[in-house]
């Protein structure tokens, strides 16, 4: 019996990151959510800097979910083109 193959690096992300670029709707009409270390990993950061950026008012909006923060598809994407230089090198003043 052949045993399942297990992967030697984790290069790729998750499958449910890797269309981020195109709109994504469940079958029951509702949008995706990230968990914050699902967003992590996304974003190439510790799950601290999000946490931190959340209490200094920088990061993404979340979504509450119990004690759990979840992080809609959309909001992420919209934070992260918010983050892109107008010019090489130059940081935007409405950050």
């Amino acid at each position: 019996m052949e045993r399942p193959r297990i992967p030697l690096t984790v290069s790729d992300p998750p499958a449910h990151l890797v269309g981020m670029s195109t709109e994504a709707i469940t079958t029951s009409g509702l949008e995706p959510l990230m968990s914050i270390d699902d967003l992590a990993a996304y974003l190439g950061v510790p799950v601290t800097t999000i946490y931190d950026w959340r209490v200094s008012g920088k990061g993404p909006c979340a979504i509450r979910v119990g004690r759990h923060l979840k992080f809609a598809v959309s909001d992420v994407r919209d934070w992260v083109e918010r983050q892109r230089e107008l010019t090489p090198g130059h940081v935007q003043n409405d950050r």
